[in-house]
C-alpha cells in the first residue's frame, strides 16, 4: 500500500460530499434521497480512499463494498438501538435506520460504475 495524494480523487470526493449534504438537507423522501444517495455514497467513499492510498481498483472497490454492506446489515440488527443512538439524527444519517435490499443494489451499481470509470481513466494515464 502506497500513500499518494491524488487531487483528482479528492476533488471528486469533495464535490460528492457537497452533493450528499445537499441531498440530506433538502430532500426528505423519494428516489434521489434513498437510491441515488446510496449510489453516490459508495463512490464518495471510493474517491476518499483513492485520494490518499494508491491501491488497486479491485481492492478499493471490494473494500468499499464490504464497508457499505456491513453497515447495511448492521441496520438489519438495529445497531442504532444497541448503541443507544436511535434518536441521534447524525448517527441515523451516517449509519442509516433500516435495512433495504435496494440499498445493496445501489451500492453494487455505484461500485461497478466508479471501478469502470477508474479503470478507463487509469488506462488513459498509462498511454
Amino acid at each position: 500500500m502506497n500513500y499518494k495524494f491524488q487531487p483528482y480523487f479528492f476533488a471528486a470526493f469533495y464535490t460528492l460530499l457537497l452533493v450528499e449534504i445537499a441531498i440530506a438537507l433538502l430532500l426528505k423522501t423519494g428516489f434521489i434521497r434513498h437510491t441515488v444517495g446510496d449510489f453516490l455514497v459508495v463512490i464518495l467513499l471510493y474517491c476518499f480512499i483513492k485520494s490518499f492510498l494508491d491501491l488497486k481498483i479491485i481492492y478499493t472497490a471490494l473494500s468499499v463494498l464490504f464497508i457499505a454492506y456491513t453497515i447495511e446489515f448492521l441496520q438489519l440488527y438495529n445497531i442504532l438501538t444497541y448503541l443507544n443512538l436511535r434518536g441521534n439524527t447524525l448517527a441515523g444519517l451516517i449509519l442509516g435506520t433500516s435495512f433495504s435490499i435496494p440499498d445493496l443494489v445501489a451500492y453494487t451499481l455505484g461500485i461497478i460504475c466508479i471501478a469502470f470509470i477508474d479503470l478507463k481513466k487509469s488506462k488513459t494515464r498509462q498511454k
